[in-house]
C-alpha cells in the first residue's frame, strides 16, 4: 500500500499512535515518535487542519448503557430517486439507535447498523420507526450473536 504523498513516516506513526490512544499527552506522543513536543504539536495541528484527524471521542461500553443488542438491517427502497435518497438520509440522522448508515451497491440500497437494549426494544424500534422511514419497501434484519472483531482503526500504509 503506497503512502499518501503528503504524509511521511512520522506523520503515519503519529496517526497510528493516536488511533491507539487519543488521550495521549503531547509529551508522551513526542517520545513515541522521537520528535520534540513542539514539532509533534505542529504536525498534529497540520494533520487535523488537513482532515486526516477528524476528532477524538471516548469508546463507551454498550452493555453498561442498555445498548447491548447489535443489529444490521438491509433496507430496500421502493424507488431510487435523488429525492427519496435525500429524504431517507435525512430521516436516519434523527434516530440515535441508528449508529451507522451506508448506501451500498447490490441487492438492496442501504445497510444500517443499529444498537438497542434487547430484541423487544429492537422490535419496538422497527415497528414504530424503522418501517416508517421514507421510501422503505423491504427490510432484512440480522441480529448479531457475537461481535468477533470491532475496531474504528483505519489501516495505515507502511506501518
Amino acid at each position: 500500500m503506497a503512502e499518501p504523498a503528503d504524509l511521511d513516516r512520522i506523520d503515519l506513526l503519529i496517526l497510528k499512535t493516536l488511533q491507539q490512544d487519543g488521550r495521549m499527552t503531547n509529551l508522551k506522543l513526542s517520545e513515541e515518535v522521537a520528535l520534540s513536543p513542539t514539532a509533534v504539536l505542529a504536525r498534529v495541528a497540520r494533520l487535523t487542519r488537513e482532515g486526516y484527524i477528524l476528532g477524538y471521542e471516548a469508546r463507551l461500553n454498550p452493555l453498561k448503557l442498555r445498548a447491548g443488542m447489535l443489529v444490521f438491517v438491509e433496507v430496500l427502497l421502493d424507488k431510487t430517486t435523488p429525492l427519496i435518497f435525500e429524504h431517507f438520509k435525512a430521516a436516519v440522522q434523527v434516530h440515535d439507535q441508528i449508529i451507522e448508515c451506508h448506501m451500498v451497491a447490490g441487492g438492496f440500497d442501504y445497510l444500517l447498523k443499529i444498537r438497542c437494549a434487547d430484541m423487544e426494544a429492537y422490535r419496538h424500534f422497527a415497528g414504530t420507526l424503522l418501517w416508517q422511514l421514507p421510501g422503505v419497501r423491504e427490510t432484512r434484519t440480522y441480529a448479531v450473536m457475537e461481535e468477533v472483531k470491532h475496531t474504528t482503526h483505519v489501516p495505515l500504509p507502511g506501518l
